[in-house]
């Protein structure tokens, strides 16, 4: 960024471009109670690839903490101008949403984009100089098909709520546009799961696989989802043979679903949808029709042909029809996107010029064929593609892949959760080594709680013992789901990784507690605190003055450890719980 030049002091703007041709304008349509909704026009007589247009403001760094990104992780600290690592947001990668945060995870000021299909590329950075922080958004810094009209919505909140409530209204900004509004979420897209892939990986077995399920739904879960490896007999971790989908590796598809249904579970199937691998034959047939050859994995279809579309399609609705199954775990999304040979035209029979806006085509359409079939198919998405585009077309949004790493997947899971609304949020996959301790592989899953679980564990070789844990908190998480899932979800400190997590409903309250702290209880009548972390304590403060409380503290397997009355009047108290265990606290 050019230090020479002025910026504006929000709430105007700064508005640079190097179009001479079109007129670029920018106005106020909203100004009230915080927020600020601007649009952004580009008009021009004729055809032709817009340049950048960035759109910058400043404000006073007071009470700025930390910042929130959608695909941030653990890195939420402030960034500076002097850095050049933007987000970059598209249909399929992330979302255009920052949000600034105080030392009190108070909102100081957040800001969103409503084009979640192109490519939108935005920052908030501290100027030293002045201690400012300088705000930007830009379109069009990749190459663009040629057009003649564009527009855009910027809604800017300096409201002083909570981060996480200025980021769900975010989230419920974008659902008011006709053309983001969510699809439907069915029952199927909110039961624990049970998962091939950290165990199995691509070597799948039909009768290892159903002596799975049968535990699986012993435990709870109701739903398998068969990752990579059944359309092939190559193990080697490769996208080679991905294109045609035929099920190599099962002599009977549509057998083995009825075999899952006769369990009482549900299906769904791995599907890497861009990637057409070099022994398939549908790479023969598509020659020429592909965003690049050159990926590292294999070559990704281009979804501008509409027989590309109508292959993949048919290959989806087929799977639906002719084997049964139930969900779909459609996967590698964000590689549709502009490589450096990509020809952004209509020609030789696209019918499209813009990569984003025919992804956007190819899962409109999908979605529409698969529902056709079947209303209540369930449609998984894994991080980074979890923005407010993608909701229109899938109802399960996983974390991105985070084996044996509970405090990744407990952030992942917090920072999807936070913009995607009543779509069901998914944890990735607990699993853990063999020999980790019942204690400690429960943290695993407590880590996650807040999302629905995913399960990719050896069950006939996993303990009795873990499988009792397994047992007790999906019965828990069951028990529990319209708070863990629908009550309002509260998360605490971003910048430290979220130690403590809250979600409450119907005058109950659920903590997950991940690290040494106090946690100040609110005034539900029924509270439940989940030690998701090695010391074998909680601290609690109540602000109860009169009345007392029973406390109920279990292990990780569901097992009573004690029974004791509390006295509201004493406010602060240590209580001892093993290492993944839970406390029930009944107020009298």
């Amino acid at each position: 960024m050019d230090r020479r030049i002025k910026i504006e002091d929000f709430p105007k703007m700064t508005v640079e471009h190097d179009n001479e041709s079109a007129e670029v304008k920018l106005e106020v349509i909203d100004q009230s109670e915080g927020i600020s909704t601007y649009k952004l026009s580009f008009k021009s007589t004729a055809p032709m690839s817009p340049r950048p247009i960035t759109l910058r403001w400043r404000h006073p760094y007071i009470n700025m903490k930390g910042v929130w990104k959608s695909g941030a992780l653990h890195d939420k600290r402030q960034q500076y101008d002097w850095e050049l690592i933007h987000l970059r947001s598209r249909i399929s990668v992330d979302a255009p949403l920052i949000s600034v945060f105080g030392h009190d995870d108070q909102n100081s000021m957040s800001f969103a984009c409503s084009d979640t299909i192109n490519l939108v590329e935005s920052n908030a950075l501290l100027r030293e100089e002045d201690n400012h922080l300088y705000c930007h958004l830009s379109f069009f810094t990749e190459a663009s098909p040629e057009i003649k009209e564009y527009e855009t919505q910027i809604r800017v909140d300096t409201r002083d709520i909570s981060f996480a409530d200025s980021i769900r209204d975010i989230a419920s900004w974008w659902e008011s546009f006709p053309e983001m509004k969510p699809c439907h979420t069915p029952a199927l897209a909110r039961v624990p799961l049970y998962s091939t892939w950290y165990q199995f990986h691509q070597d799948l077995d039909e009768a290892k696989l159903l002596a799975e399920c049968k535990i699986a739904k012993s435990i709870g879960c109701d739903l398998i989802i068969l990752d990579d490896g059944w359309q092939t007999m190559d193990n080697n971790r490769g996208y080679d043979y991905t294109g045609d989908w035929k099920p190599d590796r099962f002599a009977d598809m549509k057998g083995f679903t009825d075999q899952i249904h006769d369990l009482g579970m549900k299906i769904g199937i791995w599907f890497s949808v861009p990637f057409c691998g070099k022994y398939s034959e549908a790479y023969k047939k598509f020659k020429g029709k592909f965003l690049t050859e050159n990926h590292r994995w294999a070559p990704v279809f281009d979804p501008r042909y509409p027989e590309v579309r109508e292959h993949l399609i048919n290959i989806y609705v087929g799977a639906l029809k002719e084997w049964g199954i139930d969900a779909f775990k459609l996967d590698f999304i964000d590689d549709f996107q502009v490589y450096p040979e990509t020809a952004l035209t209509k020609a030789d029979g696209r019918d499209y010029a813009n990569v984003n806006e025919a992804v956007d085509r190819l899962l409109t359409d999908v979605k529409t064929e698969l529902t056709k079939v079947k209303a209540d198919v369930a449609i998984e998405f894994r991080q980074r593609y979890i923005g407010p585009a993608m909701r229109k077309f899938g109802n399960m949004f996983r974390a991105f892949d985070c084996p044996n790493d509970p405090v990744s997947n407990r952030i992942r899971t917090t920072d999807v959760k936070l913009m995607c609304g009543d779509s069901a949020v998914h944890a990735d996959m607990f699993t853990w080594n063999r020999t980790e301790s019942v204690e400690l592989a429960s943290l695993q899953y407590l880590n996650a709680i807040f999302a629905v679980p995913q399960i990719s564990v050896m069950l006939t070789e996993t303990s009795e013992e873990h499988l009792n844990m397994l047992r007790f908190y999906t019965a828990f998480w069951r028990e529990h789901e319209s708070i863990l899932m629908d009550g309002l979800f509260t998360p605490y400190n971003p910048l430290h990784n979220y130690p403590l997590l809250k979600a409450s409903l119907n005058d109950h309250a659920i903590y997950g507690v991940y690290d040494d702290l106090v946690v100040s209880l609110s005034e539900e009548h029924t509270t439940s605190l989940i030690n998701a972390k090695s010391s074998k304590h909680i601290v609690i403060k109540t602000a109860w003055t009169t009345g007392s409380y029973q406390l109920k503290v279990q292990d990780c397997q569901g097992n009573l450890i004690s029974e004791q009355e509390g006295d509201a009047a004493e406010n602060l108290r240590e209580i001892q719980v093993p290492t993944g265990g839970l406390i029930t606290i009944t107020k009298h």
